[in-house]
Order: C-alpha cells, then sequence, then structure tokens
C-alpha cells in the first residue's frame, strides 16, 4: 500500500529570484495511513512553512506533494490544519462553531448537529456545547478548534504547535487526549512542535529540520508501546530517545546549507 502522504524533493524560496531568501531544501519524506509524525528542529528552520505548503496554503518553488497519489496544489477538505491560535468565532457556541465546516457545505442543520455532538464527545465538551469561546479556558479553545477541523473528516491532520501557548499540566493532558483522539479514529497526523518530550511522548516517529534554510537532519523512530501514558516520564527508553532528539536537534544548528540561485524560481 502506498503512503497517504508523500514530500518529494520540496524547495521553498521567497524574494528575488536572483539573489532569494532560501527556507526550505530538498525536503522528501512519506507519513503512512494512521501513523504520528512530528517535526522539530530550530527555529527559523522553516517548520510552519512546510506546514503551510503541505496544506495548499503555499505555493512550493520546487518538488510536489502527493495526498493518495493526487498532487497537493492547494487548500482542500481532505487536509485540516489547526494552529496555536485558535480561531474560533467568538458569537458562535461551542457546537456552532465545530458544526461550521459542514454548514459552509450546505449539511442540513440537523445532520450537522448530530455529527457535532459526536466530536464534542470526542473531545471531551460534553456539557459545554451552548458555551461561547470566551468562556472556555485555553485547553478547551483548542480541544473545540481540533473538533471543528475533524468536522471535514480530513484524511490528514496537520497541528502547528496546538499547545505551545498552554501551561504544561494542561499540554500534558491535552497530549493524552490527542493519542486518545487519534487511537479512536485512526487519524494520520503531521504535527510541529518545539517540544522535545511532547515529540517523544507523542509520536511514531520524529523528523528533525535542520536550521534554515531547513533540510531532513535525521529520522528517529519511536519504538515505545502504546497506549502511551505519564509513566513513560521517568522510562530510560524514553529518557533516551528525548536525549537522542535533542542531539539531533543542537546538530541540525550546525548543518544550515549555502544555497545557490534557483533557476526558474520566478515562474511560480
Amino acid at each position: 500500500m502506498s503512503p497517504l502522504l508523500e514530500l518529494r524533493h520540496i524547495e521553498k524560496a521567497y524574494g528575488d529570484p536572483v539573489d532569494p531568501l532560501h527556507a526550505l531544501h530538498d525536503i522528501s519524506f512519506n507519513v503512512e495511513r494512521g501513523e504520528l509524525v512530528c517535526l522539530v528542529g530550530p527555529s527559523g528552520g522553516g517548520k510552519s512553512t512546510l506546514l503551510r505548503i503541505i496544506a495548499g496554503l503555499l505555493h512550493p518553488s520546487g518538488g510536489e506533494i502527493l495526498l493518495d497519489g493526487e498532487a497537493i496544489t492547494s487548500p482542500s477538505p481532505r487536509v485540516g490544519i489547526v494552529f496555536q491560535n485558535v480561531n474560533l468565532m467568538p458569537w458562535r457556541t461551542v457546537r456552532d462553531n465545530i458544526a461550521l465546516p459542514l454548514e459552509l457545505e450546505g449539511v442540513p442543520r440537523r445532520k450537522r448537529y448530530e455529527v457535532a455532538q459526536k466530536l464534542v464527545e470526542l473531545v471531551a465538551l460534553q456539557g459545554f456545547e451552548l458555551h461561547y469561546p470566551h468562556q472556555l479556558s485555553g485547553g478547551m479553545q483548542q480541544r473545540a478548534a481540533i473538533a471543528r477541523t475533524l468536522a471535514q473528516d480530513p484524511e490528514i491532520l496537520l497541528l502547528d504547535e496546538p499547545f505551545g501557548a498552554l501551561d504544561a499540566l494542561t499540554r500534558e493532558h491535552l497530549n493524552r487526549e490527542l493519542l486518545r483522539i487519534q487511537s479512536s479514529r485512526q487519524q494520520t497526523i503531521f504535527m510541529v512542535t518545539h517540544a522535545i518530550n511532547e515529540a517523544v511522548f507523542l509520536a511514531d516517529r520524529v523528523l528533525v529540520l535542520t536550521q534554515r534554510p531547513g533540510a531532513i537532519q535525521c529520522e528517529i523512530p519511536i519504538p515505545l508501546a502504546r497506549p502511551r501514558s505519564e509513566a513513560l516520564f521517568t522510562d530510560p527508553q524514553y529518557l533516551q530517545l528525548v536525549s537522542d532528539v535533542r542531539a539531533a536537534i543542537d546538530s541540525a544548528f550546525g548543518n544550515g546549507l549555502t544555497m545557490q540561485p534557483m533557476p526558474g524560481l520566478g515562474a511560480r
């Protein structure tokens, strides 16, 4: 069976084609169905840029991205993305925020509310369906944002530092919730995070990006058994994997590439 997501030699550069600013260089990797992959690396290495390219929000300067064999060239309901800024509509209830993608598709109200209620239960927001975003904690808002994205039933869920603004305990709780959601739906997830412990706790594989221009420094398999719990935090294998990822990121600081102008860059 072919991978769900394939990135082939992705390049991204900005500015003057004669003297461009190179953000990404020769990025190639796959994500399998049902897999949870985390991307880590130095700040400014292009992690969020890569996520936006996968989502179809940015065009690469070179290379191609395939989702289930079809090229991604523009935003698609097959690809869901959740940012650190939840961007919930303040005048809509939790239920109506979650149901928004279905409303935009013209799904009848009764049906979209049925779907929204199932997602409310999936993200453990029962009892808060009629609350407004300002009445929720940051963690609850993020769960509502994830549920809203899942309402479009994406084949792959992209997460861009979704828990980065939350306190440590809330973040740990939402990591467990994310694993529960991923397991219950067999959801394929690709997540950008700056937190090494979080990446190791969540992922099947961790990809390490170099400093700009971002290139894949290495891929670190995470062979920890599932389901995962806080008991891992003192497990020697977990601690060794955290150390391995940290060492790879430290090495990535020294592995930026000196780029030459890219022919034909201005064509896009």
